[in-house]
């Protein structure tokens, strides 16, 4: 099965593109930094996921989605496969901490699909942190936090897919592309308000300059510094 999509750069996503908190299958909250139909391939693993807790890796082309599976939650993302593995498992344990503390038991039994999605400004913020972040993964490991992920299960996603579903994983390449822009977009505002400022002190100079001008020629017309000619 495979959805159409045609990207405009061959510049692909790097880091975790995104995440998702699930009751068992049903989808809580979730966030991503591009479009793509990867979130038709983890509905497709959140409803393979068993019942007991397990952590797992399935490998799909040149991407890996991570799993934290924890007392019927599922934590779950998607990275780039040279993101290796180590700081999206400790993104998903980060998450899974986060998640069990801003919300209760009872909210997260009875939350219906998304009703929990609030949650996605968290998501997002700590994505960015631990795909930008050099120091992330020298910091963590230090802490003790990161994950021995040596003992984690590698999957090839297919063997949760039956046959024929085969699902084309598209992920929008514009998003390098539109990271680019938006720096290229600040830059231009700094420098446009640089030259705007430039051009304030200048006018101010011309300005007073005029003025001081305009000063002079009245002056020397009225006798500076007396001014008598021109208080008869």
């Amino acid at each position: 099965m495979s959805l159409p999509f045609s990207p405009t750069s061959s510049t692909g996503s790097s880091g975790i593109i995104y995440a998702l908190v699930a009751r068992r299958s049903v989808i809580l909250s979730e966030h991503s930094n591009t479009a793509g139909n990867f979130q038709q391939i983890s509905q497709a693993i959140l409803e393979k996921i068993p019942p007991n807790d397990s952590k797992l890796t399935y490998v799909y082309d040149r991407y890996l989605f991570h799993y934290i599976s924890e007392n019927g939650i599922v934590y779950l993302c998607m990275s780039d496969d040279k993101f290796g593995r180590r700081i999206p498992f400790a993104f998903l344990q980060d998450l899974m901490e986060r998640f069990i503390a801003a919300f209760t038991d009872a909210e997260i039994d009875g939350a219906s699909a998304y009703g929990l999605n609030s949650f996605a400004r968290t998501i997002a913020r700590q994505m960015d942190y631990y795909s930008r972040n050099p120091q992330v993964d020298a910091i963590r490991q230090a802490q003790g936090e990161i994950s021995q992920v040596k003992d984690v299960m590698v999957q090839n996603i297919e063997r949760v897919l039956e046959r024929g579903d085969r699902i084309d994983i598209l992920v929008d390449k514009t998003n390098t592309l539109n990271n680019a822009a938006f720096a290229f977009r600040k830059r231009s505002t700094a420098l446009k308000r640089q030259f705007w400022w430039r051009n304030q002190k200048l006018m101010a100079i011309v300005v007073s300059a005029v003025l001081v001008f305009v000063y002079l020629l009245i002056s020397s017309a009225c006798g500076f510094p007396t001014w008598s000619k021109c208080r008869n």
